[in-house]
């Protein structure tokens, strides 16, 4: 049916009215997003944009599109989105890393928080601290005890320099008083295969990597490092409980270059929060170990802000530096 040429005119006159980016969100996305990963394919950072681009397709009826921008310990994809038109048609798979390298990294093109713009918290991991079993220690108290009764005799692993493992590592040596030696590998597997062999003692590493050899016993799992346990492995208390406010995990959530239109950035953030109230998405986050992080944008800047504070203190405490 053809409108009246009056009514046309008026409905027309009334969308060019509206304010630029309340058109552009009511109209987003137009064709293909892209979901920048800074990291290789497979690892939980790409499984987690997989799983966010796939729900953000469904309910937004355009597909978005994950690209792997790996290399420079995040840096590469990282400044990619930061040099990106604003126009939401490119954003980021932010995460704890990039807190990190805000101080790791003493010279970066870009500035984290004031060049990437929050858009949504997705979910937060618990991490495990675990020992191979024949460390003389079935608790976390005991540990600490056989670590200060061995000083610099107990080799700790990591995923690598700057990772969130390692930082979340030294933020435990720090506040338990322990001396043990950080032994960085490249990547979290490689790690774990030493640690069941015997070459390195202990770890702190986000629950899914572990989590199957600990059930099997190759492993001992001590205490999760968030403040509440963990429905992966409940019989294991927090290592807050023991290091009085310890806490280290790593989040995932989306962002997006600076100057995005506000209207735009709210559309993503209500469909991602979305995602929470849906048996199937709550599920596959479950899975991976994570606890979803609901909130605002603002709520997941503050998080940033709040991350980037914390680890920008232990790595100038700890005398990081990268590779």
């Amino acid at each position: 049916m053809q409108l009246p040429r009056r009514q046309f005119l008026h409905l027309a006159a009334g969308a060019a009215a509206l304010p630029a980016g309340i058109a552009w969100a009511q109209t987003y996305p137009l064709r293909p997003v892209r979901v920048i990963v800074a990291t290789a394919a497979g690892a939980t950072t790409d499984i987690t944009a997989r799983l966010l681009a796939r729900w953000l397709s469904e309910r937004l009826g355009q597909q978005f599109v994950v690209e792997n921008r790996p290399g420079g310990g995040n840096n590469i994809g990282t400044e990619a989105v930061v040099r990106a038109p604003a126009d939401g048609y490119t954003l980021l798979l932010v995460n704890s890393v990039n807190a990190i390298n805000a101080t790791l990294f003493e010279k970066l093109s870009y500035n984290f928080i004031n060049d990437i713009a929050p858009v949504a918290g997705f979910f937060r991991v618990p991490m495990v601290l675990q020992v191979n079993p024949s460390v003389p220690a079935r608790t976390a108290p005991e540990f600490i005890a056989y670590a200060k009764a061995n000083p610099g005799k107990i080799n700790m692993a990591s995923a690598g320099i700057g990772s969130t493992p390692h930082v979340a590592g030294e933020l435990f040596k720090m506040m338990a008083g322990l001396d043990i030696l950080h032994v960085p590998y490249r990547g979290g597997a490689p790690a774990i295969t030493d640690l069941i062999g015997g070459q390195v003692q202990v770890m702190i590493e986000p629950i899914t990597g572990p989590l199957e050899h600990i059930r099997a016993g190759k492993l001992r799992g001590l205490a999760v490092t968030t403040t509440t346990r963990s429905a992966a492995l409940p019989d294991l208390p927090t290592l807050e409980t023991f290091v009085p406010g310890y806490e280290a995990s790593p989040w995932y959530g989306l962002g997006a270059p600076r100057n995005t239109p506000t209207e735009i950035v709210d559309r993503l953030n209500r469909e991602i929060n979305a995602a929470f109230a849906d048996p199937r998405m709550t599920r596959q986050i479950a899975e991976l170990g994570g606890t979803p992080l609901a909130g605002s944008a603002a709520d997941f800047g503050k998080l940033i802000a709040d991350e980037t504070e914390k680890w920008g203190k232990v790595i100038r405490a700890a005398n990081v530096k990268p590779e």
